[in-house]
């Protein structure tokens, strides 16, 4: 029975020991090279280059906004590339929002690997290319996706604390913090310790005192409307939510999650 019990503990200890090493595999999902703004159907948006503080020269894709209107950054999630979101990037480059697509690191086509800090990085340098268009924070909206809510979450976070607050956060389908995110797909390990990339909203949320959007379908298996009810709870106002009754992960466009976010947005940025 002792070499049973030594003989289950020691295959446990090695898948635990398998998923820590190959966690940023399982997290990230790259998408390969990209086609042109044109040929994704948003001729109106351009390739930017910028050079992250880490060196990198990462690709995004970005359309200015009309006069006096807002620039939506947008944060992808974990699948993919941006040339996946041009789609989704439609209805706010219609609406006259700027529109800018964040390249990541080790995603279509761009050099270097993800990883938390990485894309942080990755978020800074967009920020800084705003800055040089003359768009300023408080003309800015946080889009963050799925994995992207983290990053969202964060560029306000750090804009906030330095008192240049953004315009407006938006978050589709966001998460407390990954390694809550990863407990529910791997409960048979201790992820919550075992996660590097933590990517905790749940920590900042409350400091960011620009106006909140949150919208999650109640039929997510990916990231459970729970976690988004969590991270709504703690933000401060104002704030707004949209559950959406039978949305899953991938398709809460299909429910009007665009037109939702854009009414929101209005409210508080259109002029």
């Amino acid at each position: 029975m002792t070499g049973i019990l030594a003989g289950l503990l020691a295959a446990y200890m090695g898948l635990v020991g398998a998923l820590y090493v190959a966690q940023r595999h399982l997290m990230y999902h790259p998408g390969g090279p990209s086609l042109s703004p044109t040929a994704a159907g948003v001729p109106e948006m351009r390739t930017i280059e910028l050079k992250t503080r880490d060196g990198l020269l990462v690709s995004s894709w970005y359309a200015p906004p009309k006069s006096g209107q807002p620039t939506l950054v947008y944060f992808h999630g974990n699948a993919g590339a941006i040339v996946d979101r041009a789609e989704k990037a439609r209805p706010y480059l219609n609406h006259g929002y700027g529109v800018l697509l964040a390249g990541y690191r080790g995603y279509g086509g761009n050099p270097g690997s993800p990883s938390e800090q990485g894309l942080y990085a990755d978020g800074e340098a967009v920020i800084e290319f705003l800055k040089t268009q003359g768009i300023l924070p408080a003309a800015q909206i946080m889009y963050g996706e799925s994995l992207g809510t983290g990053i969202a979450v964060e560029m306000a976070h750090r804009l906030a604390v330095s008192a240049t607050p953004v315009g407006a956060v938006v978050l589709e389908a966001p998460f407390t913090s990954m390694p809550d995110a990863a407990a529910g797909h791997y409960p048979y390990v201790p992820a919550k310790l075992l996660v590097k990339d933590r990517y905790d909203s749940l920590a900042k949320i409350s400091d960011i005192d620009a106006p909140l959007f949150i919208f999650h379908g109640d039929q997510d298996k990916v990231v459970p409307q729970k976690l988004g009810k969590q991270l709504f709870e703690a933000a401060s106002e104002p704030k707004q939510v949209h559950w959406i009754t039978g949305a899953n992960h991938n398709n809460l466009y299909d429910f009007g999650g665009a037109l939702e976010a854009i009414r929101f947005i209005d409210r508080f940025l259109r002029k």
